[in-house]
């Protein structure tokens, strides 16, 4: 697994593209698995901070005990829906695939402002991170994997 440090040495282009939408965009959507495995999807804001990708969430927080329990999960990143006629003026979209790790070290809760509130802190470390839009009549996916770097394919 890579931290956001690592991913954007790997990538520094995706890693770029990937965290400009971040920060553009507050409100991001989890996607975790339930006891029995089937997916869930939460709303969630993410924040970087020392190098590394960060979210967290409210005591006891459904999605909090699936990443517990397993701490695979993806981000999926939108943006707004292009204005006028032409696709490729979408920025398109981002998703990160990886596993959100909890932090329980007092002096790490202490820098986000939580200590002894009973939220959740993950840090999320990255096997995948993908960017897909449109460029003419082209959709265009810039695909980072851990250890094997960027690759573009294109669709018409």
């Amino acid at each position: 697994m890579a931290s956001w440090q690592e991913f954007d040495q790997q990538a520094p282009e995706l890693a770029a593209v990937a965290r400009r939408l971040m920060d553009a965009y507050k409100h991001k959507v989890l996607a975790t698995l339930r006891k029995d495995g089937s997916p869930r999807v939460s709303g969630i804001e993410t924040s970087f901070k020392d190098g590394e990708l960060w979210t967290g969430s409210m005591p006891q927080a459904v999605k909090a005990l699936d990443l517990r329990r397993d701490p695979r999960m993806a981000i999926h990143v939108g943006s707004k829906d292009p204005e006028g006629p032409d696709p490729s003026a979408w920025e398109g979209d981002v998703k990160l695939t990886g596993r959100a790790v909890e932090i329980t070290d007092e002096a790490v809760l202490t820098s986000f402002q939580l200590p002894g509130t009973d939220s959740h802190l993950f840090r999320i470390e990255l096997t995948e991170a993908v960017w897909t839009r449109v460029e003419g009549d082209d959709l265009v996916i810039d695909a980072w994997h851990e250890g094997a770097g960027v690759r573009q394919i294109r669709r018409k």
